[in-house]
């Protein structure tokens, strides 16, 4: 399975927040879209960083109050795992677990073309396991109806 074949069927839309808004806009953005995580970017297109929930409280300790009105250049990810839409989605596991990170975004040529989370990844790995479950079930049907012919 390719990176490719989960953004087709999860879509290929990136929310991005430019690095000059406030992480206090960050925090609304985040609960509005309901996402864990922002791309930082100024035009949409091109990787800046990464700001998440983890780095908001990880921030917060550091900062206090302040920490809203900080600039989000000022906090966020600057060196971000990312990924292609060619690449195995084995390897993007391994590479999420190793840098402990929980959003990848997946350039094409450079741009943006998607974003994966883990959650994208867990939902996957279900969605395959019950598939192979139900197969096997089938089979093993099949084979019980063939013995009792």
């Amino acid at each position: 399975m390719l990176v490719g074949d989960i953004l087709h069927r999860k879509g290929h839309e990136v929310i991005s927040i430019s690095p000059t808004a406030t992480v206090r806009e960050a925090v609304r953005r985040l609960s509005l879209e309901r996402v864990g995580a922002l791309v930082v970017s100024d035009d949409g297109e091109h990787l800046q960083g990464l700001i998440s929930e983890r780095d908001i409280i990880r921030d917060l300790a550091r900062a206090e109050t302040r920490l809203l009105d900080m600039h989000i250049s000022e906090v966020m990810a600057q060196v971000v795992p990312t990924c292609t839409p060619g690449d195995r989605l084995k390897t993007v596991m391994t590479v999420m677990t190793q840098s402990r990170a929980r959003h990848m975004p997946v350039l094409q040529d450079g741009k943006l073309c998607g974003i994966l989370s883990i959650g994208d990844i867990v939902k996957h790995r279900l969605e395959d396991l019950e598939l192979k479950s139900a197969v096997m079930q089938d089979v093993y049907a099949m084979q019980r109806g063939a013995m009792g012919s």
